[in-house]
């Protein structure tokens, strides 16, 4: 896929989400906010983080996920299984993760405001991610 933003775009999120293969890949980079999909693979996982300055809304399309949020790595004030058509908001300053607990694959859709990731940013894999420069707020 490739990063709309910041011109107008209108897409079909579901599709755009199940369809999905990569770890995660922007469609959609503006100036106050970002979209992207996410397909974690069985046992796989988000990976923990803390976003200082910014909120995110996380929607799980398909697969059961666990969550875990609160204000440090081992601090949890939220420890949740949840499945498909759950929402996840994450306020600025929160650690976060999201696990995939299921057996098939996790694909979720992400908005950031504002943007967390470098406009056009594709991770096929976690591994990719993990080693991208560009990504500092991994805790984990």
């Amino acid at each position: 896929m490739t990063d709309n933003g910041p011109k107008p775009y209108v897409v079909n999120i579901e599709d755009a989400t199940l369809e999905n293969t990569y770890f995660r890949d922007t469609l959609w980079t503006g100036t106050n906010l970002q979209m992207t999909v996410m397909a974690i693979p069985t046992g796989g996982e988000v990976g923990g983080e803390i976003h200082d300055d910014h909120d995110q809304f996380i929607r799980i399309e398909q697969g059961k996920a666990r969550v875990v949020m609160g204000p440090a790595k081992d601090d949890y004030t939220l420890d949740q299984e949840i499945g498909d058509d759950w929402v996840i908001l994450i306020p600025a300053g929160s650690y976060h993760n999201v696990i995939n607990v299921g057996d098939e694959p996790l694909k979720l859709y992400s908005l950031y405001a504002p943007p967390e990731h470098k406009h056009g940013t594709q991770h096929p894999t976690a591994e990719d991610a993990r080693h991208d420069p560009q990504e500092t707020d991994l805790v984990d």
